[in-house]
């Protein structure tokens, strides 16, 4: 299936779940499932650069999986590292920009080393901006936010009553990125699982019961179908957005 040419959203987000589901249906181990889904994530951006999106955030570590088994932590934070030193040259080949949202700080020194610098290598390619979501939580991002916005207030740079909703924009992870046209969930679940709770507050929403792995540029072109057919008011009548 390949969508329309037209109407294609800019910035696509994607939950990727069901590794860990995929590999133990068959028998494997966990890891098993992530290191299919790296593949995928491959695949994806791919498929994303093809397909005319300038946008790609990826959920690939959220702030709660610091809290499953520390062998898959390790296990993940191995793949992590792996991806970025052999698709570096392909970032740079093919004009992908890295960057990184979330608690970098959090991941181990030699993962933020090798990420530092892929994003500086990165910073210049113009073609796909691909936003890891690392050591990220929405409420986690949000507070933060806050915590900044409330540093300024209480120095006098800014006032309770300047404060709207562009403000909020400028002090999340995501400042300079625009709002995600289009969330998508693989693996059956069709939660948001704290992730982007303000930035996806007018998003469409895409759920498969298509687990990571599996989750190929065919299933990618689907969601972009299916998001073509929608009609986005942002609270508007159809006949005001359609007159």
């Amino acid at each position: 299936m390949q969508p329309e040419t037209t109407n294609i959203p800019k910035h696509v987000a994607i939950i990727m779940d069901g590794n860990g589901r995929w590999a133990q249906a068959r028998g494997l181990m966990r890891i098993m499932g992530h290191r299919e889904g790296v593949k995928a994530v491959q695949n994806i951006v791919e498929g994303a650069q093809e397909s005319g999106i300038e946008v790609l955030t990826l959920y690939a570590f959220s702030t709660e999986n610091w809290n499953r088994p520390k062998d898959e932590v390790s296990g993940l934070m191995g793949l992590l590292k792996k991806f970025l030193q052999s698709g570096l040259d392909n970032m740079v080949e093919n004009g992908i920009q890295l960057r990184c949202i979330g608690n970098m700080h959090a991941l181990p020194e030699d993962v933020q080393d090798v990420l530092r610098t892929t994003i500086d290598t990165t910073k210049q390619n113009t073609k796909l901006i691909l936003n890891l979501a690392l050591s990220y939580g929405g409420r986690d991002e949000m507070v933060q936010a806050m915590q900044a916005i409330s540093r300024k207030c209480m120095d006098g740079t800014l006032s309770p009553d300047d404060i709207c909703a562009e403000t909020v924009d400028e002090h999340l992870f995501t400042a300079g990125l625009r709002d995600p046209d289009l969330v998508i969930r693989t693996g059956g679940e069709e939660r948001l699982s704290n992730f982007l709770l303000w930035q996806s507050s007018y998003s469409e929403i895409y759920f498969t019961k298509v687990p990571w792995p599996e989750f190929t540029k065919n299933e990618l072109h689907k969601a972009l179908a299916d998001f073509q057919k929608r009609q986005r008011r942002f609270g508007k009548t159809g006949e005001q957005v359609h007159p």
